[in-house]
């Protein structure tokens, strides 16, 4: 990994962005959206990840995180690994119009990359960025809840599902599937 694109200090609110492959869209269905919940919350529970903010778009993640216990490289490593695996038996096992197409498409991409391993799901790295700052720590809070509507999903930022806006927003008392730990 190059040093542009290592975690520096784990206790510092880190920018991620996480990767289908090729940008295949496929958090569009519940089923993938509700592993990534999951896992979130385990690693929160088990590895000491914080998640401050984050959106799962079609094709990708966005999430703002520290690991006042980890390492965080090592956490999200493991968080891909783990998902890579439950979102291709979840496509082997739930109902899938597109399931050949995604299972070649995968496994394609593992022979691609020269791996052993069968399926590659997510692309390589996951680009963190040091929010040093409240200027920059507001930006991408704002810019992580509003790209559903950047990319013309929803109307309003409350009306997306799958992110954190609802734990930002004044007087609600309604909060999102993944534990997260507000920046302000």
């Amino acid at each position: 990994m190059s040093e542009k694109y290592k975690v520096i200090d784990n206790t510092v609110p880190t920018f991620i962005t996480i990767t289908v492959v090729d940008w295949v869209d496929l958090f569009v269905r519940p089923v993938y959206c509700n592993i990534l919940d999951d896992s979130f919350n385990y690693c929160i529970k088990e590895k000491g990840l914080s998640v401050h903010a984050y959106v799962y778009m079609t094709s990708h993640i966005h999430l703002i995180a520290t690991a006042f216990d980890g390492e965080l490289q090592d956490v999200i490593r493991d968080f891909k690994k783990f998902t890579s695996k439950k979102i291709v038996e979840a496509i082997q096992e739930h109902p899938e119009s597109r399931r050949e197409w995604l299972l070649r498409k995968f496994s394609y991409e593992a022979q691609k990359a020269g791996r052993a391993k069968k399926y590659k799901f997510w692309q390589d790295g996951f680009h963190p960025i040091i929010l040093d700052t409240l200027e920059k720590i507001e930006q991408r809070v704002n810019y992580i809840h509003y790209n559903p509507v950047e990319a013309q999903i929803v109307f309003h930022e409350r009306n997306y599902v799958n992110s954190s806006y609802k734990n930002y927003e004044q007087d609600n008392n309604v909060f999102c599937n993944v534990n997260v730990e507000p920046l302000w």
